[in-house]
């Protein structure tokens, strides 16, 4: 049912209103917005995991999202996620060699976003204040998230769909030659008088021996999490690279468990994070599409 806006009486009906009584409307108004307000805060600490951990409201141009982030698990870099957010982490300019204390996300742009799959925002790229010279280690429990137990090869000898082999270059890229080299095969000759010991390698690895030979080292003190729908990890370009860029998951992507570290996930706002990733970004160009991040805020 639509209720149409009668503008013959929209004067007759304001006439009628006292200062007084708008004064009390104006109340109700204010603690209506409160209790929305209230409601989706409420509803953010009712699905953390930890009401202890973190709290953040990341502002947008989209929208409002909480997240809740994962100190026990990636302790390092959700403190780095943290101290840049709350602009407590010192960045020198390259070019004036002056160090100061952004709120580092603040004013930023979902720069990369391909629909169904990922949002991502923190790029030094893409950001005028440059980037921390730090960076930052892996914190992955391979062993937690069951990857020492995922073989490579199946029964039938198709490779594990969990290693996302789309060909030739993939294979040779992800596995082969990180075998080679831990195999100390340095040419064809050698690869031809060893074949044999290369397959049976491949049949006793696992997931996890396929990232460990890519130069990932992983932890086994603490939990880790998958990249499942509405996971919040840190981009990277190999092991041990993290810094501030991050992405959220739009959908489960289990060939990224493993390979980034996975800091907290999206509490309350995941159909806003969907809105930002209808639209594809791309990180080569500059789209007045990209959501703009207007604060991140811990509240906790």
């Amino acid at each position: 049912m639509m209720i149409d806006y009668d503008k013959s009486n929209c004067f007759s009906m304001t006439s009628r209103v006292t200062p007084q009584l708008w004064l009390g409307l104006g109340a109700l108004l204010l603690l209506g917005m409160g209790s929305i307000a209230r409601a989706d805060m409420d509803s953010a600490r009712a699905a953390m995991e930890d009401p202890g951990n973190p709290l953040l409201l990341v502002d947008t141009s989209a929208g409002e999202l909480y997240l809740e982030l994962f100190p026990n698990e990636a302790p390092a870099n959700v403190a780095n996620f943290l101290g840049l957010a709350a602009g407590t982490i010192t960045i020198v300019d390259a070019s004036s060699n002056i160090a100061f204390t952004p709120r580092y996300y603040d004013g930023t742009r979902f720069h990369r976003v391909i629909p169904g799959f990922v949002i991502q925002a923190g790029s030094p790229h893409h950001n005028p204040v440059g980037a921390p010279q730090a960076t930052m280690p892996d914190e992955i429990n391979a062993d937690f998230l069951g990857l020492n137990q995922q073989p490579v090869l199946g029964e039938d000898g198709a490779f594990n769909p969990m290693l996302n082999i789309g060909g030739q270059e993939d294979l040779a890229e992800l596995i082969l030659d990180p075998l080679y080299l831990q195999m100390d095969i340095h040419s064809p000759s050698e690869l031809l008088l060893r074949q044999y010991d290369v397959l049976a390698s491949l049949r006793q690895m696992s997931v996890k021996d396929v990232y460990t030979n890519q130069g990932y080292r992983f932890q086994t003190d603490t939990p880790s999490h998958s990249v499942l729908r509405g996971a919040i990890a840190l981009a990277n370009s190999g092991p041990g690279t993290n810094g501030p860029e991050f992405f959220i998951a739009l959908s489960d992507a289990p060939w990224l468990t493993g390979r980034h570290t996975v800091i907290g996930q999206v509490v309350e706002g995941i159909e806003i994070a969907d809105r930002i990733g209808e639209v594809e970004v791309d990180p080569l160009r500059r789209s007045r599409n990209s959501t703009v991040i207007y604060a991140v805020t811990r509240l906790n």
